[in-house]
């Protein structure tokens, strides 16, 4: 088992003994409680990104991070305790799952895993499926404890070593915008789309791949890194993937979308 995966064999193995996160979402895609009823991993909770994993769009960007008492209550009604492994999937290659994962860790979960490959995995590999609203379970005992992983401010991001635009590599350049008001990118960042942390089969790559892809743009152990994306979400998958590498990594919550809403800061092109 790598730090921060789990694959469909091994939570098979374990269903049991986890807690099981369904945080299915995809921008403009089908909405993610009517996909949980048609069919979850058995016992899984359904846990809205919009509404648990980051709190109203704003000055902050489109998906700030959740106020503390938000986050406790939705971890605590999906069953989420401290002592109890936590497995998060989705089906959108990770991005959400990710999201999920950061929060728990960020916020002092001490064992949260991403199901590689996501939903698809485990139906390809013939994983049972549990329909309807899901069952009932015990409220679990999270409180969330901020601070266990680090971020950078928009004061702060521009001062790291290796700054990671994780979006891809025509938004970086300021080619296409289709979200936010304003093309381009932090000025000193380089771009490593959080397509480069999977393989064809949609599963993250070997940690000595992704540490090679990585090493290119300088983020290697040891040196001060961040990663932003539009608003966040996505630029988990970055942080995952590094820390599978053996690199730690900040995370810039509020992204480009927090970066333009102030019109004073510089962007860059190209």
């Amino acid at each position: 088992m790598r730090s921060g995966l789990i694959s469909v064999e091994e939570l098979r193995a374990t269903l049991g003994e986890v807690s099981v996160l369904d945080v299915r979402y995809r921008m403009g895609g089908p909405a993610g409680p009517e996909e949980y009823a048609s069919g979850h991993v058995p016992g899984a909770a359904y846990v809205d990104l919009d509404g648990a994993l980051a709190a109203a769009p704003g000055p902050r960007g489109r998906h700030p991070l959740p106020d503390e008492a938000v986050f406790t209550a939705a971890m605590r009604a999906a069953g989420v305790s401290a002592g109890r492994p936590v497995v998060v999937y989705d089906d959108w290659s990770g991005h959400a799952a990710a999201r999920c994962w950061w929060l728990l860790r960020y916020h002092g979960h001490p064992d949260v895993r991403v199901l590689d490959g996501g939903w698809a995995a485990w139906r390809e590999a013939g994983g049972e499926c549990e329909t309807g609203a899901g069952t009932e379970r015990e409220s679990g005992d999270f409180t969330a404890r901020p601070g266990a992983l680090p971020v950078v401010g928009a004061d702060t991001v521009r001062a790291v070593d290796v700054l990671i635009d994780a979006r891809a590599a025509e938004r970086y350049r300021g080619e296409v915008e289709p979200v936010d008001p304003v093309a381009g990118h932090v000025p000193g960042a380089v771009n490593v789309p959080t397509s480069r942390n999977l393989d064809e089969n949609g599963r993250f790559r070997a940690p000595a791949g992704l540490a090679a892809t990585y090493a290119e743009v300088g983020a290697v152990p040891g040196a001060d890194v961040a990663v932003y994306c539009g608003s966040g979400v996505t630029a988990a998958h970055d942080v995952l993937a590094l820390e599978l590498a053996g690199v730690t990594a900040a995370l810039y919550p509020g992204s480009w979308s927090e970066w333009v809403a102030d019109p004073s800061r510089p962007v860059a092109t190209g």
